[in-house]
């Protein structure tokens, strides 16, 4: 199925450059049907349970990149989609 990328591109923590976080959603039945439906407030729950089909939340990417030092806590809040879910996350890291 097709899929669609968005990308932020963002200030790497030792400031030597910038680095891209990605959010993937592949078209899958699940997500054509709720675009149809006009409930795009619910794509971002099967971006998040669709990791098995490829997808990634713009958060989990964010996470990965603050989990391997390439970003800072001050950018990772910049960025992050819901801010509370992360800051969550975080404190499992």
């Amino acid at each position: 199925p097709p899929s669609v990328i968005s990308q932020q591109i963002l200030p790497k923590a030792d400031g030597t450059g910038r680095v891209a976080a990605f959010e993937i959603m592949v078209a899958n039945p699940a997500i054509r049907n709720l675009i149809r439906e006009g409930k795009t407030h619910q794509i971002q729950n099967v971006i998040q349970t669709g990791s098995n089909q490829g997808m990634q939340t713009m958060d989990a990417s964010l996470l990965e990149l603050y989990r391997k030092r390439i970003i800072d806590l001050p950018t990772l809040r910049k960025y992050s989609v819901d801010i509370d879910m992360t800051m969550k996350q975080i404190q499992y890291m």
